[in-house]
């Protein structure tokens, strides 16, 4: 078994909240990040699948094509976006880099899956150089 990593980025803003508590519990919880305003980042969006090497081409898979599903499913939907405002996964979820990977997962498995010869192994989000999350899918 193999696994194979393509990395993409992405500029994105965002803001922690949670509609259920007042904006006091927000504050103390959120901090900065609180502010309905948002924040940005320059995200990267690194996808590892997972396979044995085509005995004719040696890939695992095509790495133009894992490029155009992760700019199909991700890119597009997340890209110079405002996360709470403008992607439907987080209009009722907080997009922490967690649930940024959790998301971009359930985006991207059934496509690779579906395309058979290699299953989706990981999504790792960096928010900076040195805050991530990483989704390995459900246990």
């Amino acid at each position: 078994m193999i696994e194979l990593t393509r990395r993409a980025t992405f500029s994105a803003s965002h803001y922690y909240w949670n509609e259920a508590w007042p904006a006091e519990k927000n504050e103390q919880v959120f901090g900065r990040c609180a502010n309905r305003n948002g924040h940005g980042h320059n995200y990267t969006l690194e996808v590892t699948v997972a396979g044995q090497p085509d005995p004719v081409t040696g890939f695992v898979v095509d790495l133009k094509w894992l490029k155009d599903v992760m700019e199909r499913e991700v890119l597009a939907a997340y890209d110079h976006r405002h996360l709470n405002l403008e992607v439907a996964e987080f209009a009722a979820t907080v997009p922490t880099t967690e649930n940024i990977a959790i998301a971009a997962w359930k985006r991207l498995e059934p496509v690779i899956e579906s395309a058979g010869g290699a299953r989706l192994s990981r999504v790792r989000i960096y928010e900076t150089p040195e805050i991530f999350a990483e989704y390995r899918g459900e246990a």
